[in-house]
């Protein structure tokens, strides 16, 4: 593994140089596939197995901008800390670079809970993180609470070890959670006695460890983040679902300045067909680039390019019609019209757009089942920009329903009644 200075805004990437043309992953909660014991990020075929102690070691001393190159799917485990990625970096240095770095701020508590562990946050100036941890037998019960911050993360975090059960070995060497494993790379606990091969480092080694894979994970939020982390049996998987819902919380302030800022009062009372002219041209409550942290979908079958209005359950999007959109190359050369299907595909985008960007529904996909009353009524053609409504009709568990119509200037071009489902990604 090797650390590379990388320019401004980039983030942290992750670059797989034993694959063809060096793939890289961004260390982003949107990238996270697996919270099994670690976290996983991948993108298309490409994976990065536990990622967690490198991305603490940048967030710890604060920096925002590096490569990675790793000739596997995971960086080497080196004693199960971070001491030797921490003497990595300061061998290499840290550079200030000019760019303003915003940090994230909490504006309001936040709290889940998984099974046995709570996670919550607080504002706090700073980060801050309390945590405690335990095993469900109750042992090595242990508490420790720190700001962290460069020093504070290197003298008292980055050394703490991984630790596992004597149980839980047989288990993660069957499923192929570890390989090579040994008291040089772990700290093993067999009933009421610790198994090491050096003294412990900390008289809490084992909670701060929890706190050194909260930091590496509350990272994927891609900006530094000020607040107070109070932690009970954290998991990857809690520290992950708390990014999310950070980074939801994060969007509410300006999507609801936007929903409630009065539009400009006209000059002279337009008439309806006008009032639908004017709407594209209005400031959008979601652009493109929020769009697509919602939708999966990308080129060439992405078919909204804003969101213009959302109120309760009804919401309106635009899709600009140009002509260089591929499928006008064969629908059809000489006479270029929007495929019908195409339309339909935008109401059930739009109705996605909905359902997922309520907080319980992050990280989900909405799979199109089924479309009723579906009707095509004109054409739609390079040029027109297609005005989609949608009104969510009924939610019950995953299962979604809507009735979505589709304009230009004014004029209905197509409609339906869609239904979805919502699965995990």
């Amino acid at each position: 593994m090797t650390f590379l200075p990388s320019g401004p805004n980039t983030g942290i990437r992750f670059r797989r140089v034993d694959l063809d043309g060096h793939p890289e992953v961004e260390a982003r909660i949107e990238n996270v596939s697996e919270t099994n014991r670690s976290t996983t990020l991948a993108k298309g075929n490409v994976k990065i197995h536990t990622v967690e102690h490198v991305l603490s070691t940048f967030a710890g001393l604060g920096i925002d901008n590096a490569i990675v190159e790793i000739d596997a799917n995971e960086p080497p485990i080196a004693d199960g800390s971070a001491r030797q990625y921490l003497r990595m970096t300061q061998s290499a240095g840290i550079a200030i670079q000019a760019e303003k770095r915003e940090p994230l701020t909490i504006s309001a508590p936040i709290e889940i809970r998984q099974d046995e562990t709570t996670l919550s946050i607080f504002p706090h100036p700073t980060l801050k993180i309390t945590c405690t941890s335990t095993d469900r037998q109750g042992r090595f019960t242990q508490f420790f609470s720190v700001e962290i911050n460069p020093e504070t993360w290197s003298r008292e975090i980055s050394e703490a070890r991984t630790f596992c059960f004597f149980e839980e070995v047989e288990f993660l060497i069957k499923n192929g959670l570890i390989k090579g494993g040994s008291l040089e790379n772990a700290v093993i606990i067999r009933d009421d006695a610790v198994l090491t091969n050096e003294p412990m480092r900390y008289p809490e080694e084992f909670v701060r460890h929890k706190i050194l894979d909260i930091v590496g994970d509350l990272s994927l939020l891609g900006r530094p983040l000020t607040g107070h982390v109070v932690a009970i049996k954290p998991s990857h998987s809690s520290n992950c679902e708390l990014a999310r819902q950070i980074l939801a919380q994060s969007r509410k302030p300006l999507l609801a300045s936007r929903t409630f800022t009065p539009p400009p009062t006209p000059a002279t009372t337009p008439s309806a067909s006008s009032e639908v002219a004017v709407t594209p041209a209005s400031e959008p409550l979601m652009d493109i680039m929020e769009v697509m942290k919602i939708l999966p979908h990308r080129y060439p079958f992405l078919m909204v390019d804003r969101v213009t209005k959302i109120e309760g359950s009804k919401i309106t999007a635009l899709k600009n019609v140009t002509i260089n959109e591929g499928y006008f190359q064969g629908h059809f050369p000489n006479h270029p019209i929007m495929p019908g299907v195409l339309q339909l595909e935008a109401i059930a985008q739009v109705a996605g757009i909905l359902m997922l960007k309520k907080l319980e529904n992050m990280g989900k996909i909405a799979y199109f089942m089924s479309a009723e009353s579906v009707k095509w009524r004109t054409p739609v053609r390079p040029g027109d920009t297609l005005i989609i409504d949608v009104d969510l009709v009924k939610m019950r568990g995953k299962l979604g329903r809507a009735k979505g119509v589709c304009s230009v200037n004014g004029t209905v071009t197509s409609e339906a009644e869609v239904t979805f489902v919502l699965l995990d990604a």
